[in-house]
């Protein structure tokens, strides 16, 4: 794939542009955080109207820790294309980084309006909650994401674990028996299991 995107390189700044930013992708996804700058560099000097250079680029500042620039080449990304979902989702995520909660917040619920059934999103709303200290409402999210996904042990225990907080011993034990059917090791799972049947 790098052999074939690398021919495009000498062709003209569109081909070079679309050729570069996968070539940047390609590079982060082998966390060649290096490379991956350099082609997301030539990408955006080569067209910077384009939407998928800009959020590479932004992941490589992200990668490299500096947030609020990040920021910057995601709203830009999506300044030249509002649809830009992968933008709107590391938007959300830098500013979760930033703890700026209510913020990440607002950009995944819009993201919600755009990919309804993204177990991402969901995952990441129910974590915000629970973050903000509002237990209900980080259950009402994770319960969707269980349709989608209902064999994750990580996510029923999270489930199990939110309702054991909320006092609902007959949910939790539910759902941390799902999550012990699924993937039996877990510690954690077991104790809370363990201690339920002492009870």
């Amino acid at each position: 794939a790098l052999e074939t995107l690398k021919m495009f390189e000498k062709k003209d700044s569109r081909v070079k542009s679309a050729a570069a930013t996968n070539l940047s992708f390609l590079y982060y996804l082998e966390n060649e955080l290096a490379q991956a700058t350099n082609y997301a560099d030539l990408a955006v000097n080569s067209d910077r109207y384009n939407p998928a250079a800009l959020t590479n680029k932004g992941n490589t500042v992200f990668a490299n820790g500096d947030y609020e620039k990040a920021a910057e080449f995601y709203k830009e990304a999506l300044r030249n294309d509002s649809s830009c979902t992968e933008a709107l989702y590391n938007l959300g995520l830098t500013y979760k980084k930033l703890n700026r909660i209510d913020e990440a917040l607002d950009f995944f619920l819009k993201l919600h309006s755009i990919l309804q059934n993204s177990a991402q999103v969901f995952y990441q709303l129910s974590n915000l909650y629970e973050i903000m200290e509002d237990p209900n409402q980080a259950i009402q999210w994770l319960l969707p994401l269980i349709s989608i996904v209902p064999t994750d042990p990580h996510i029923l225990s999270k489930l199990g674990k939110l309702y054991d907080n909320e006092g609902d011993k007959s949910e939790a034990f539910h759902y941390y028996y799902e999550s012990y059917r699924y993937f039996p090791s877990n510690i954690e799972v077991i104790e809370w299991l363990g201690a339920y049947y002492i009870d």
